[in-house]
């Protein structure tokens, strides 16, 4: 079930922890996807506070907030982005989407079959997707003070089998907030480095999974025949060798 906005923004915006982690994963968003000029970008569930990187260069960037979730405007500033909408209905026509950021969707969510399907259709042909989950093997899953909390976690081959499923390719995938889900000063003091140390540990240390994929799309069939013919037809070999007769077999002197 998705998580209360109220609740996810007091976290984000309103917690010491909520910021860190924010911080966190967008720098790790941002180092995949460092640009997204003259693009269309798109967040889900709760992403607002990953996008604001995207708000100047892009075409256009958009925040859908599902129902049981509730909505909130942003940015606080400027023209209001959010829209509220049904997890298996997005107001986005196919194919118009370049870039599409999950952040407390996939989780959460009662149909998540239905919701990669959703998202795969406003991919555009090379439209890239990030999925952040909870990891399974992670403290922040383990961990009701956090949005992370709560929901299905997955390890990286859970998402990854679940993606391919629906025509989504992992293209890269990494894992962040190494630092534990705690308030305590001396984690908040220590978090920059915990994050740099947890990249060298094993991939499942990290509290939250990130997976990159991009859109599969079937290959164009071409007209005629699918495969070569391995025997071919010998039927009308024998006109361009005619069977020679008595007469036209005799030895001319």
């Amino acid at each position: 079930m998705h998580l209360d906005v109220l609740d996810l923004r007091n976290f984000y915006y309103r917690s010491a922890l909520g910021r860190a982690a924010q911080k966190v994963i967008r720098q790790e968003l941002v180092t995949l996807w460092p640009e997204a000029k003259g693009q269309m970008v798109v967040g889900f569930g709760f992403a607002a506070p990953l996008l604001r990187p995207y708000l100047k260069e892009a075409r256009r960037v958009l925040t859908l907030m599902p129902g049981p979730q509730g909505v909130m405007p942003w940015p606080p500033e400027g023209k209001n982005v959010s829209v509220l909408c049904e997890d298996t209905l997005w107001p986005i026509e196919t194919g118009h989407v370049d870039k599409l950021v999950m952040l407390h969707g996939l989780e959460t969510t009662e149909q998540p079959s239905a919701l990669l399907d959703e998202a795969w259709r406003v991919l555009g042909p090379g439209g890239r997707a990030v999925f952040i989950v909870p990891n399974r093997a992670g403290l922040w899953s383990r961990s009701d003070a956090t949005p992370f909390g709560y929901g299905r976690p997955y390890s990286l081959r859970q998402l990854e089998i679940q993606l391919r499923r629906h025509q989504f390719f992992p293209e890269q995938a990494v894992s962040a907030l190494y630092q534990p889900p705690s308030a305590n000063r001396v984690w908040r003091k220590s978090a920059g480095m915990l994050e740099k140390i947890g990249h060298k540990l094993p991939f499942a240390a990290g509290g939250i999974v990130i997976v990159e994929a991009s859109k599969q799309t079937a290959a164009p069939t071409r007209p005629g025949l699918g495969e070569a013919v391995k025997r071919p037809l010998r039927a009308l070999e024998e006109i361009a060798k005619p069977i020679p007769t008595p007469e036209t077999a005799r030895v001319q002197p």
